[in-house]
């Protein structure tokens, strides 16, 4: 499957959803989370909502991933709020092509720095991260529905992002 994914993944694009793509993401997050999913009324709102930027990553007509990105009026530094890969499409490429998506629409939008939440024990969401120099600037106890810890981890495109922490 695995293979058959990695040729797919070169026929991928990002589009911005819309209420018809409701059904879909939730379905996703069904697949995705099995704590603080997102149901039908959060989406439509956030796809209404200015602050909110949802993405659809779409492979050869499937959605195989999504991300959502929030920004505060006012401030500059940005927050990836959630991102999802399909379980079948996870380590193919899909998470790193999402979040390279998020930085990108972040930075062209004029942020100054890009922050997210993340579980501690996930592992490899981390190491993606890193990758890309998140790095991590609080920790956060008990963060999740389901008592996992969190760390906040932010990216900075500017230095005086590092500034703003505050923000």
């Amino acid at each position: 499957m695995k293979n058959n994914m990695h040729n797919a993944t070169q026929n991928c694009h990002f589009r911005q959803a819309t209420r018809a793509d409701v059904s879909a993401l939730v379905e996703l997050e069904r697949r995705c989370f099995d704590y603080s999913r997102m149901g039908p009324r959060s989406f439509s709102r956030l796809i209404a909502a200015p602050s909110a930027h949802v993405y659809l990553c779409e492979c050869d007509g499937k959605l195989m991933g999504y991300l959502l990105l929030l920004t505060r009026r006012n401030s500059r530094i940005w927050r990836l709020y959630s991102v999802a890969t399909a379980p079948a499409a996870r380590g193919v490429g899909i998470g790193k092509r999402l979040l390279e998506f998020a930085i990108n629409t972040a930075k062209q939008h004029g942020a100054s720095a890009l922050s997210l939440e993340v579980k501690t024990n996930n592992v490899a969401a981390i190491q993606l991260y890193e990758k890309y120099d998140f790095a991590v600037v609080d920790v956060l106890p008990e963060y999740y529905d389901d008592g996992t810890d969190g760390y906040r981890m932010r990216l900075s495109f500017s230095p005086l992002a590092n500034d703003l922490e505050s923000q």
